[in-house]
């Protein structure tokens, strides 16, 4: 049974919805999408895990329905004000499972924005209020969705830079998630780092992988990391003995990928003098490659400095694009700084220096899972239709005041035309609904595995 009482997880202002809507109102149909924002097409991710962790199964029982009459009450200074005849009707005709029907794409669509992406509607004519008291919880799929656009971008970024300078030979690699500690909950850091891991497969926050097997019905462990130091455990060493720290770790670590913070004293001594020189043998004899972590300065110039630091004392080639890759066994990580535009102009710095875009790969922390927000892509939840007196009628709004938030009338589907692509429009109209239900009384009809979303987005990147 689900512990979370669903009766709480919305708006206060919904709770008193069910006054509002016109008599003899019997049907509520909504659809979510975006509506534009800083990328003009997004990844959907994450609605399954709401489905599973907070909509399915019986989540209204006599004790909860007490519980919410009695916060509500304190928390309106009215009792009136909660339908209590609502939800006893859902418990008692439902056993307390919800009568409403939830379409959905699949999860891993890269979709282009304007372009329905849920919808919802109640499946019993007593239960019209409850459409739109969803909203509140499925809107949080904006917070998956807009991590899954923005790593999915960075990546086209990255490995559009990787080709045009090299080879793109790893860029599963190139965007480690380091945003665990940045993130404003553990809930927050297992859904974004999941949805990083749609595109990627490196990353430092193991939520992820726990989220994944549990959600995504999966025992593969999707994301990957190395052994790395940190400030605490170089300084700890004191400076006098920086060089001993670095040796350490080739010691402690002699084959595979090992990543050392080098700035905690100066990053160009310890590229030149220490990495370059001191410890050069161990570094190209190792059995594996050293990545060198700058974490200070400013990125986009650090970046370029260390890597022709580094090739000018372990060595490089030139590939036959024409642009330096250094020794195998030595790399760059950029952890600090790192956010979507730093990226763009820490590697449109380093390949006009003649470097290959492959030299580098980038840790990115609070950028990834947490500055973003609702506006980043302009998710919104609107009403499109209803059934009142028997008859449909198409319900939208359409502000003079900013026309971007006009929205979608009548009963929404998503088709896809060979000659347009993917288009939303009303069920009335031709073509075949691409939207799945995924949820309906109570009960999650389809769900989709991690690696069948990986393989959705995958497939928009052929389809490029």
């Amino acid at each position: 049974m689900n512990t979370h009482n669903f009766l709480l997880l919305t708006d206060s202002y919904k709770v008193t919805h069910w006054r509002q809507y016109p008599p003899n109102t019997t049907v509520v149909s909504s659809y979510f999408e975006s509506r534009g924002g800083k990328f003009d097409e997004v990844t959907f991710f994450g609605l399954q895990y709401y489905l599973k962790e907070y909509l399915a199964g019986q989540v209204v029982t006599r004790e909860k329905i007490e519980e919410a009459a009695g916060y509500f009450s304190r928390h309106f200074g009215d009792e009136s004000l909660f339908n209590r005849q609502g939800w006893e009707h859902i418990l008692e005709k439902h056993g307390g499972r919800l009568p409403v029907r939830i379409r959905a794409v699949p999860e891993g669509t890269v979709m282009p924005y304007h372009n329905v992406l849920i919808t919802a509607e109640n499946t019993d004519p007593a239960c019209w209020w409850l459409t739109n008291y969803i909203e509140s919880l499925l809107v949080q799929t904006w917070y998956g969705s807009t991590v899954a656009t923005l790593s999915r971008q960075i990546r086209e970024m990255i490995g559009a830079e990787m080709a045009r300078t090299g080879s793109t030979d790893g860029l599963d690699f190139k965007l480690h998630d380091f945003g665990f500690r940045g993130t404003s909950s553990v809930e927050s850091a297992a859904l974004g780092g999941a949805a990083h891991l749609i595109n990627f497969s490196g990353t430092d926050t193991l939520a992820a992988l726990e989220f994944i097997c549990r959600y995504y019905q999966t025992e593969e462990v999707y994301g990957h990391s190395i052994p790395a130091a940190e400030h605490s455990t170089i300084t700890s060493w004191l400076r006098p003995n920086e060089a001993k720290a670095y040796a350490n770790m080739l010691a402690q670590y002699p084959k595979g990928l090992v990543a050392v913070v080098s700035d905690s004293y100066d990053i160009m001594n310890a590229c030149e003098k220490i990495w370059g020189g001191e410890l050069r043998d161990q570094v190209l004899q190792r059995e594996g490659t050293l990545v060198v972590r700058p974490d200070s300065g400013e990125p986009k110039l650090i970046v370029s400095e260390v890597v022709a630091a580094l090739g000018n004392a372990l060595g490089f080639t030139v590939n036959e694009k024409g642009f330096k890759v250094l020794n195998p066994k030595v790399r760059v990580i950029q952890g600090d700084g790192v956010n979507y535009e730093s990226i763009g102009e820490i590697l449109a710095e380093l390949t006009s220096r003649g470097w290959a875009a492959e030299n580098v790969a980038f840790g990115m922390g609070s950028s990834l899972l947490q500055n973003i927000n609702r506006d980043t892509q302009k998710f919104a939840f609107k009403c499109s239709a209803a059934i009142v007196d028997g008859q449909e009628r198409e319900v939208f709004k359409d502000p003079v005041t900013d026309p971007g938030k006009k929205s979608k009338r009548g009963r929404q589907k998503l088709v896809f035309d060979e000659r347009t692509g993917w288009e939303t429009r009303r069920l009335d109209q031709p073509g075949e609904d691409r939207l799945v239900t995924v949820f309906e009384d109570g009960e999650i009809k389809k769900t989709w595995s991690f690696e069948e979303v990986r393989a959705q987005t995958a497939l928009w990147r052929k389809q490029k």
